[in-house]
């Protein structure tokens, strides 16, 4: 161990934990990361985003061999669901891209230390692992621990009968009848997955709609997208209690109906992960949701203490934290970073996908603010056409007076690849006429962006 002080210890190497780690090991600082789990990546490489794209693909693919090939003039013989060797390679995507982060770590000469991190007062850490307790001392303390499944009354996850989105990423069999409790990105994904294998899927959601939060309009699209695959919803649903026997699930909704299933995949969000970090050895409080505060410099009430990523207030994703990540390491080394929060894309993986990016138009009409819209349908794009994915459509909306735009909204094939043009270009400051005047290559989906920018006013082409 360092007999003097480290530079910066990270806690957490997950997508804000090693990409901190990273970048302020490249900018000279000497560094630390403690991570309890014997691989490195977090949550989201391990058992959340990677994973979960990885049966996505996979599921998609056997879908499409079942009833899409034909279509393209492409015989097959039976086909047949392998769930083994499906699992097989979503556990090598996920190999390859841990030992990808180890090997990083080496390049960067960063100490990792596997083992329960504990802080123990300003600037020193415990690091509880196989073979006992080290403490660590460091001029700073980055806590980057991310989340974990929210819990919900009533509803207790065993790993076989009920999960969480870890479990629902290693059936070792399809389940008949799978119950989702939440209707948002986690849960329709997965969702999405059993059913292409052949589960019957009931989603059950409180709130009135899927996808809380998103653009209310595309999110009814995306509804009604799914309904006709085959996902059945249940809104403005309560469930009370889960109860487990030998042959399956018992799921009480409501005050008197009951239903019957195999698995219960718990999906109704995430909370941060900050409990056994003894912050209040340093004066810590966390928020009414379990946050950390901390300022416009990811610095908390304590001198010398940061935390990024879901412990902190925002979005509970990977590539929010990734930015936080930079922005800290390079504050901390140069003393400039930044994150606009007002670009921070959201993505669901659905087929087709959702992908959202700046205000909703919900939230434009509650706040007042005057803009108009543009909208393209996939259906009048012609790789779309040629591919054979044209549901969905692009919303564009842009400020009345300035023209500068303010959300963009996908449902459609390749969403989440598409809304990155719509991020960089908001964060670049630009009117929806600099992206309608912008040359996108042809036949390509990116068009559907330039057609429903030129579509704000009013002079779309192909529509």
């Amino acid at each position: 161990m360092p007999e003097a002080p480290l530079d910066l210890v990270v806690i957490g190497a997950g997508p804000g934990g090693y990409v901190a780690a990273i970048r302020a090991a490249q900018l000279g600082l000497q560094v630390a990361v403690i991570e309890r789990e014997d691989v490195l990546g977090g949550t989201c490489l391990r058992v959340g985003c990677i994973p979960s794209k990885a049966l996505l693909e996979s599921s998609e693919r056997y879908e499409e061999a079942r009833h899409s090939l034909k279509l393209h003039g492409v015989t097959t013989g039976e086909i047949g669901l392998d769930l083994a060797a499906m699992m097989r390679r979503k556990d090598l995507v996920v190999s390859a891209l841990t030992k990808g982060i180890d090997g990083l770590f080496r390049k960067n000469k960063i100490l990792r230390l596997c083992g329960h991190g504990r802080l123990e007062g300003p600037g020193r850490v415990s690091v509880t692992g196989s073979t006992g307790t080290t403490t660590l001392e460091a001029r700073h303390i980055l806590i980057a621990t991310g989340s974990t499944c929210a819990s919900l009354p009533g509803v207790e996850p065993d790993g076989q009968r009920i999960v969480t989105s870890t479990g629902a990423l290693s059936f070792a069999s399809v389940p008949g009848h799978l119950v989702v409790i939440g209707a948002g990105a986690i849960g329709l994904e997965l969702g999405s997955v059993w059913r292409r294998l052949g589960s019957r899927v009931t989603v059950l959601e409180y709130c009135d709609r899927i996808l809380p939060g998103m653009d209310s309009e595309l999110a009814a699209e995306a509804r009604k997208i799914l309904e006709k695959q085959g996902l059945q919803f249940r809104l403005k649903t309560r469930v009370t209690r889960v109860h487990t026997g030998d042959n399956g699930c018992l799921v009480d909704v409501g005050d008197e109906e009951t239903l019957s299933c195999d698995r219960v995949l718990l999906a109704a969000g995430r909370r941060p992960n900050t409990e056994g970090l003894a912050l209040e050895t340093v004066g810590i409080q966390t928020d009414e949701r379990g946050r950390i505060p901390v300022d416009a410099r990811f610095a908390t009430s304590c001198p010398g203490l940061h935390a990024i990523g879901d412990v902190i207030a925002g979005p509970m994703l990977a590539h929010k934290a990734e930015e936080e990540a930079v922005a800290f390491a390079e504050i901390l080394a140069t003393g400039h970073g930044h994150v606009n929060y007002d670009v921070i894309p959201s993505i669901v993986y659905t087929q087709p996908e959702v992908a959202s990016v700046g205000k909703s138009e919900d939230e434009l009409v509650a706040a007042g603010v005057a803009f108009r819209k543009g909208v393209f349908p996939f259906m009048a794009n012609g790789r779309a056409r040629a591919i054979g994915r044209t549901e969905g459509r692009v919303k564009i909306l842009a400020d009345t007076a300035t023209d500068r735009v303010l959300g963009v909204h996908i449902v459609g094939a390749h969403a989440g690849d598409l809304i990155a043009e719509a991020a960089t270009a908001m964060s670049l400051g630009a009117r929806s006429e600099d992206i309608a005047r912008a040359c996108h290559a042809h036949p390509t989906l990116s068009e559907t962006l330039k057609e429903a920018a030129m579509a704000v006013s009013g002079r779309a082409i192909h529509f």
